[in-house]
């Protein structure tokens, strides 16, 4: 065995010191189980680590080279990922004009405390679906509890914020974008031709109800796998990623009035680019320039009905542009959504709508809440789901962990997100809170951006939005 020298010690010790450090930061002594092989690459050299570099056979020390490039790459992409950022690319439009569809997102894990591993067995630079053969990318046989590293900072108020699609905990593999709750519900009424009014049931009657829409609409789910394919459960940190603005903090009452957001009943600020839907008739088609100038897409056109009418998108400003073209636009009408269908809590009646929901109180860690009928659709997935406690009504009374319980004291906290662009986000009014643990990060600056509208020497790449802050989007 060859005698290790002082630079030996000196590396070991580099490295000794660093791995010491995260261990303390992330808390995780069963980490010192790997302290002795550390050693052994170092200094004692039992373990045969680089065996292939001797090898005579020149292809073997050729292929074992880029094994072990790239297991190491996999090994540091894992942690980097886990713990300190990740990429996100932005999907759809319910950020804009604040983050738009093709911002690529540089997401700190620092900002609010990296989560340590739930499902650990999974793979590198993948959420929850293999690339190429389509099936999961990680093994839930082994489940770990929740727990947050100290970060560098809390969530504020009006942060953008991704975390993991809270209803995500079931999906079903055709298409996996379906809200399978919804679809449930949804199905489910179908079935029923002659459904009662709401508003003239007592709060029992309509839980009864709508316990039995959502047993039709899963059971028709389940009967049909060549449409919906597979159900499958997700774990927490396995879910899809969401990125939204935070505009209600735990402990917050949170109200809309006429698309105005209240915390406390008072009247918050609307983002600088927030945006409404308008019904517009055009005259003739949007000149390209002004389409351009005004940030709107082709897909945001393409919404026309058979009256002639295209529901538009706009922000204060574009809306005041627009108004300015006469010849162009006959009529531009604010939309009101008044839709009362697939508001939360989806298993029950308020009569809220997007334009005008709650009040509903934020739970807070540690503070209670009084449990009626009226009120246990709101607040039964935090505590049952979320929580993870057995929650039932008999007779008219709500049993927890089986005792019957009047109040309930939250573990978590949660906090209410949205989308700026107000009439085209599923946000927390269509599947509620979002609980602490479903936190991943929040996004620190656009790093790329790319315009799926226009062409590679046309425009396609924002160059006005590279390594801009997200805070900056406010």
């Amino acid at each position: 065995m060859r005698k290790p020298e002082k630079k030996d010690w000196i590396k070991l010790s580099v490295a000794l010191a660093l791995y010491f450090i995260f261990l303390i930061w992330v808390k995780s002594w069963l980490g010192l189980l790997a302290v002795p092989f550390i050693v052994d690459n170092y200094i004692t050299k039992f373990i045969p680590w680089g065996w292939w570099k001797k090898s005579e056979n020149a292809m073997l020390r050729q292929v074992m080279s880029w094994v072990d490039a790239i297991v190491f790459a996999l090994v540091a992409v894992y942690f980097v990922n886990l713990y300190f950022f990740q990429n996100y690319v932005i999907p759809s439009s319910s950020l804009e004009k604040s983050l738009l569809v093709g911002d690529y997102l540089f997401v700190s894990k620092m900002s609010y405390g990296p989560r340590k591993p739930q499902t650990p067995l999974s793979m590198p630079l993948t959420q929850h679906t293999m690339p190429v053969t389509g099936s999961k990318s990680y093994l839930d046989c082994i489940q770990w509890p929740y727990e947050r590293v100290a970060g560098l900072g809390e969530i504020e108020l009006n942060d953008i914020v991704v975390f993991n699609y809270p209803a995500g905990d079931t999906v079903v593999s055709n298409p996996q974008y379906i809200d399978y709750y919804a679809e449930c519900y949804m199905i489910g009424e179908s079935r029923y031709p002659n459904r009662p009014v709401m508003d003239s049931l007592s709060p029992e009657r309509r839980r009864a109800v709508y316990d039995l829409y959502y047993a039709a609409g899963k059971e028709y789910i389940e009967k049909h796998p060549q449409e919906f394919g597979e159900i499958m459960w997700r774990p927490v940190d396995r879910r899809e990623n969401y990125v939204k603005r935070c505009v209600g903090m735990p402990g917050d009452m949170f109200q809309i009035k006429d698309k105005q957001i209240y915390l406390n009943g008072v009247a918050q600020p609307q983002p600088q680019n927030v945006q409404f839907n308008y019904w517009v008739k055009f005259k003739k088609p949007m000149p390209e320039h002004l389409r351009r100038e005004l940030g709107i897409s082709y897909e945001d056109l393409g919404r026309r009905y058979n009256d002639g009418t295209t529901l538009l998108p706009l922000t204060p400003d574009s809306y005041e542009k627009l108004k300015k073209y006469t010849e162009l636009a006959e009529f531009i009408e604010p939309f009101d959504n008044n839709m009362t269908q697939s508001i939360y809590p989806l298993n029950g009646y308020t009569g809220w709508t997007a334009d005008n929901y709650g009040p509903v109180w934020i739970p807070k860690k540690g503070e209670s809440i009084e449990l009626t009928l009226d009120n246990l659709p709101v607040y039964e997935r935090p505590i049952a789901v979320y929580e993870g406690n057995k929650l039932e009504v008999k007779d008219g009374k709500i049993f927890i962990n089986g005792e019957e319980s009047n109040s309930y004291t939250f573990g978590m906290d949660y906090y209410w997100m949205m989308g700026d662009n107000r009439h085209n986000s599923a946000d927390s009014r269509y599947w509620g809170f979002v609980p602490e643990d479903h936190i991943v990060g929040k996004p620190l600056f656009v790093w790329l951006s790319l315009d799926k509208d226009r062409g590679w020497f046309d425009g396609k790449i924002r160059w006005n939005r590279l390594f801009r802050c997200v805070d900056s989007y406010k």
